[in-house]
């Protein structure tokens, strides 16, 4: 069971952090002949990711901890 939180939270951790840039506008990759992501440049999805960032994060301690 440890080992499942550990790779859901790191996996959400991860997750949020990318929904956190491309809110901010910091990652704008998108692969030649596709639109780019709605997500680039929308604030509320800075704010949704920095939420399942923490999500992650409080998984991973509790992973750690033994819970």
């Amino acid at each position: 069971m440890r080992t499942v939180l550990l790779i859901i939270g790191l996996l959400a951790l991860l997750m949020g952090l990318v929904w956190v840039g491309q809110g901010m506008g910091y990652l704008t990759y998108t692969p030649a002949g596709m639109k780019p992501s709605f997500m680039i440049g929308d604030m509320h999805w800075t704010y949704y990711g920095a939420a399942l960032a923490v999500v992650g994060l409080v998984l991973v301690i509790s992973s750690r901890r033994g819970a």
